[in-house]
């Protein structure tokens, strides 16, 4: 009686710490050398209770070595106990030992079944081996298991998983007999992943009953693949949708493409939508939202969510930072930036390029040196080619054309056109036409087509009443044919 007890308590337990109890119970009392059911149990039952996501790597390994000590605990085991061992492998990321236990199974001659797939699948696409999947596919096909749902979603999705063989899953997925959402949604990821929006619109049109997931995946690649006025007509038409809400992805795809618009007034609808329905505004809907009004011109708003909003990553501290750079809040900004480090967040080269515009917007030289320095020697941050640009557009405009010129020079690489064309700008200011002809000069051999360039060094040439220049350049603009590009800024309002 003791022993169908200890059973049916495994699988009651609701945590790995009463799992743990119940482990030193059959330990002590050896319960595991009458009934053999126990282990294997134990170890199903630790399985199901691993947190998602997994826990941070020092957990992680205790409850892998865990598992494995389980596992060989067991003896004789089989296929049942090499498939919970195989799903604990991937869901706590070792994705390489799951395979290992599915080829020693294998090797040993024990039959998969219908649940071994998915768990040795799954791993498979998130190792991301070219030749894995359609290894597993060829011993799924000779087992027979192609004909179940579960096992045929997770092989569409593993092929997906790589974009290159996104049409092998179509293949799968074309000729399944039967599919669900999941079969549809894992379709519809694959070809957003490789950049065929047409075509995965086409298996999203053809689905015979959305899901929010089916939405958010679609929305969130018209959103990244720049099509946003795309995004927020499938996000309209979603809201007119019956028996569907939008979920977190799809929010956060519409208010992005939102931003890239300037499109303010539909992202306060959509801002409007979340107030109202009381979704609970996590660190991505936050960032969104910080994003949106900073782009969009409000930054007191963006400041106003960005101070109600709890738990903030790094990309919000960014959104934040950028936004206010943007806006010309420049002490603000360093302040933030300040807060940011002293709450423990580690700037990225997003971070530093913020500040390093703010900088230079209010000639905070000084402070923008410092900044520079503290990149690589104190947060260990490389520098790229943007902030070597903000960083000689602040010197040169400052005034301190030689420095920039000499910090130029030094660049591993040699300048970039962002540090050229930082240098140009100042020259124009302050008139130094040495150091602009050997700037624009560069400009124009890294970048052939910028117009912009030979209109700044006719203004250089003009203040300086070097007529013969002026009219030189403008015969070379004829000659090449070359037309500036006027900038230009848009935000749509009502009306």
């Amino acid at each position: 009686m003791k022993e169908v007890v200890t059973t049916s308590l495994i699988k009651q337990c609701k945590t790995l710490n009463h799992l743990a109890q119940i482990h030193a119970q059959i330990t002590t009392q050896t319960l595991n050398l009458t009934n053999p059911l126990l282990l294997p149990t134990l170890l199903q039952s630790f399985t199901s209770l691993i947190p998602n996501p997994p826990p941070q790597t020092p957990l992680r390994q205790r409850l892998l070595s865990y598992a494995n000590s389980l596992f060989h605990q067991i003896h004789g085991p089989a296929t049942f106990s090499y498939n919970n061992l195989t799903r604990a492998c991937t869901l706590l990321s070792a994705q390489s030992q799951a395979l290992r236990i599915f080829t020693r199974m294998r090797l040993l001659g024990l039959p998969p079944d219908s649940h071994t797939f998915p768990f040795v699948l799954s791993a498979s696409a998130r190792i991301g081996s070219a030749c894995l999947v359609p290894a597993l596919h060829c011993q799924a096909f000779k087992f027979g298991f192609l004909i179940d749902l579960f096992v045929v979603n997770n092989l569409v999705h593993a092929y997906a998983a790589g974009a290159e063989a996104v049409w092998d899953a179509w293949k799968v997925f074309d000729e399944s007999p039967q599919r669900d959402a999941v079969s549809y949604n894992a379709m519809i990821d694959g070809f957003v992943k490789s950049g065929d929006l047409v075509r995965a619109r086409e298996v999203f049109d053809g689905m015979p009953e959305r899901e929010s997931v089916s939405w958010g995946t679609m929305l969130a690649g018209y959103a990244a693949s720049d099509q946003c006025a795309e995004a927020i007509r499938l996000f309209n038409r979603m809201l007119g949708e019956d028996g569907v809400s939008p979920d977190n992805v799809a929010l956060v795809a519409v208010m992005s493409a939102c931003a890239r618009l300037g499109e303010v007034e539909q992202g306060k609808l959509v801002h409007d939508y979340i107030i109202r329905t009381r979704i609970q505004v996590d660190v991505y809907l936050c960032t969104a939202l910080v994003d949106l009004y900073a782009k969009c011109g409000d930054i007191e708003m963006s400041i106003k969510i960005f101070e109600s909003c709890y738990d903030r990553n790094l990309f919000t501290w960014n959104s934040m930072l950028v936004g206010l750079a943007m806006h010309g809040h420049c002490q603000t900004c360093l302040d933030y930036f300040s807060r940011m480090v002293e709450s423990g967040i580690r700037p990225d080269g997003v971070s530093f390029l913020a500040v390093l515009v703010a900088c230079s917007h209010s000639g905070l030289v000084e402070d923008a040196r410092q900044l520079f320095r503290d990149m690589e020697l104190v947060f260990n941050v490389p520098k790229e080619h943007k902030h070597y640009g903000c960083m000689a557009d602040l010197l040169a405009r400052a005034g301190l054309i030689e420095e920039a010129n000499e910090m130029i020079d030094g660049m591993q690489e040699g300048g970039n056109l962002f540090a050229w064309g930082g240098l140009l700008g100042g020259c124009r200011t302050h008139q130094n036409i040495t150091i602009a002809e050997k700037a624009a000069k560069n400009v124009v051999t890294l970048y052939p087509e910028d117009g912009g360039v030979y209109a700044i060094m006719v203004n250089v040439y003009a203040n300086a009443e070097r007529w013969d220049e002026v009219e030189g350049v403008r015969r070379l603009m004829r000659a090449k044919r070359v037309k500036r590009n006027a900038g230009r800024s848009v935000i749509h309002m009502s009306g």
